[in-house]
């Protein structure tokens, strides 16, 4: 799901021209392209991990019920710590995806700041 995010700099450089070849492409047209594209893959890994976050505390949730109900159950207890191992990873994979996300916009800026200026983001 990252591909395009891992593949910026190279789509930049394919598809921006250079101030020598500028007359032979749409350069604001091929940033917009790439603008909207990106944020799209953006918007759609957020909202996979926030449902996998959802999903998983809901089943966090759920194992602390029952284990409030039985507290001497081993199996109950490692399938407990295993969900919250889960949902702690899943927690930091959002801070991972900012971080990601931020860079491909500061390379996008770099690169396109000339041909295209995307919208504020409220």
């Amino acid at each position: 799901m990252r591909n395009i995010d891992d593949r910026i700099v190279h789509s930049l450089n394919t598809t921006v021209p250079t101030v020598s070849f500028s007359g032979k492409v749409d350069a604001a047209e091929t940033c917009k392209q790439l603008y909207e594209s990106m944020m799209e893959a953006h918007l759609t890994r957020d909202t996979a991990i926030k449902s996998c976050i959802a999903q998983t505390s809901e089943v966090v949730g759920q194992l602390r019920e029952d284990r409030a109900k039985d507290s001497d159950n081993l199996a109950l207890l490692r399938q407990l710590r295993k969900e919250q191992t889960k949902l702690k990873l899943m927690q930091s994979e959002l801070n991972v995806e900012e971080v990601v996300n931020d860079r491909s916009l500061k390379i996008f800026r770099e690169r396109c700041r000339i041909h295209y200026t995307p919208p504020k983001v409220k």
